[in-house]
């Protein structure tokens, strides 16, 4: 129980949802803001989908090297990093004069919030063990989605208040406390002296992600046969296909592919493809919709939410302890299967806008369905793997989250049929439905209940 925890470990704890709230609170933030940036900076849609795409690419790559990276030199020293960055791309996201400047500083301000999550989580791993090590998974889970209701509720105040450029600067406060408090944990980092980390593999990861990504942007307005399209799309799918085949020969590979032989593993990221996929598209569209589709303002948009939240935050905890008793698999399969019906509520938003009867509904089973979903997939993923690779298991499940999300939000414009109109959100309704559904189908085929490695150990997984 919490009240049996020793001083160091409350303060691992703190620390490590600190560390995460930032990135979890920047990614609720962006969606209520996104109306107000296309309104101020131009660009449309197209503009929308690079601020959150830029963000999720180098997060997606980064992520992964930043695992290696905290296994190899310590989780202290890469926490530290990617505070600092996460704070100063912060600082330049809210001065960004156009739409390349804020781009080009989400980016940067993915690279530093990929040092973050697995670093904190990894922390967690080899702070906790045992039934004491999932109660913490589930404490973390429930604190860091708070999130979820500071980003859309504050976002939205200084978005109808005084500017999206407030929005991103909320994230400041913790960032500070989280770097006063990181040099009193009595944790010492250890540094391999072999350690040594696949740049050129990150590069390439990077690359072939943002040139697929482009492409997939760029072509609705291009068209498929076009060279604009075609040369990315190409250049981006044999640069990531050249990535996998490194990480089968390089001495110290950023995605260790002999972990994906573990059965719980790969099909827990499996489903984490589809399940994460689906909770950005609803994300993205649902907060960007209800601004310029039913008309509220940023404030009550951000308020729409909130029962979710609510929910994701009552009952992580309580499920995780479950989970750790029943197994995940029942769990795995019944959370996403609640949200696709969630989804497909969404179905009754007609032009004759009413919040309280066409979207509340879907908000309740969305929440209920992802504190079902949340600490069970973080279980099931990252149980089986070593505590020792702990920072390189999170990483790559965090790493397939956000890649999800990059490219569904890619494919938006596909996916709503070219505007986000009343049309287009039925359609992204339904898409995230199919993918929830092929989440708990893949969960239910692939997961079993086992006991992990090392006794009861648990790791955390992707979270928001």
């Amino acid at each position: 129980m919490a009240e049996t925890m020793t001083r160091e470990q409350r303060l691992v704890l703190t620390i490590a949802v600190l560390a995460s709230f930032v990135v979890f609170l920047d990614g609720t933030v962006v969606n209520v803001a996104l109306p107000a940036i296309g309104r101020e900076l131009g660009g449309g849609l197209t503009t929308q989908q690079w601020v959150v795409d830029a963000y999720l690419i180098t997060l997606s790559a980064l992520i992964l090297v930043a695992g290696s990276v905290s296994d190899a030199y310590g989780r202290k020293l890469v926490l530290r990093i990617g505070l600092i960055g996460f704070g100063i791309a912060s600082i330049a996201i809210a001065a960004a004069p156009n739409p390349e400047v804020l781009i080009v500083a989400r980016a940067v301000q993915g690279a530093a919030g990929a040092f973050l999550v697995p670093s904190s989580l990894a922390l967690i791993t080899s702070t906790f063990s045992g039934a004491a090590q999932g109660r913490a998974i589930g404490i973390w889970t429930a604190l860091t989605t708070s999130a979820m209701i500071a980003g859309p509720l504050v976002g939205g105040m200084f978005v109808d208040l005084l500017s999206w450029r407030f929005a991103f600067l909320i994230n400041v406060v913790p960032i500070a406390i989280t770097l006063w408090l990181l040099p009193r944990i009595e944790h010492r980092d250890i540094r391999r002296p072999d350690a040594s980390i696949d740049w050129l593999g990150a590069a390439m990861c990077t690359f072939g992600l943002g040139a697929a990504v482009y492409a997939l942007i760029e072509q609705p307005n291009q068209g498929w046969a076009t060279p604009a399209t075609l040369i990315p799309l190409l250049a981006g799918i044999s640069l990531f296909a050249g990535f996998v085949l490194r990480q089968r020969t390089v001495k110290n590979p950023i995605l260790p592919l002999g972990l994906f032989r573990v059965r719980n593993f790969s099909a827990g990221n499996a489903a984490t493809l589809f399940i994460y996929g689906a909770l950005a598209l609803n994300g993205f569209v649902v907060g960007v919709y209800l601004q310029q589709g039913a008309g509220l303002a940023a404030t009550a948009a951000g308020l729409a939410s909130l029962p979710t939240t609510i929910l994701l935050i009552l009952l992580s905890s309580r499920v995780g302890t479950l989970a750790g008793k029943w197994g995940p698999r029942l769990f795995m399969t019944i959370g996403p299967l609640t949200m696709a019906v969630g989804a497909l509520l969404l179905l009754m938003v007609s032009e004759d806008f009413s919040y309280w009867q066409q979207v509340l509904p879907s908000m309740i089973l969305m929440g209920l369905g992802l504190a079902i979903t949340v600490s069970p997939l973080t279980s099931a993923v990252l149980g089986a793997i070593d505590p020792e690779r702990s920072g390189i298991a999170s990483a790559v499940n965090n790493a397939v989250s956000r890649v999800a999300g990059l490219l569904t939000i890619a494919m938006l414009a596909t996916i709503v049929g070219g505007a986000l109109d009343l049309e287009g959100f039925h359609r992204a309704a339904i898409v995230t439905a199919i993918f929830m559904a092929t989440g708990g189908i893949v969960s239910f085929l692939g997961i079993r209940n086992r006991t992990p490695v090392g006794a009861a150990t648990v790791a955390p997984a992707a979270s928001e």
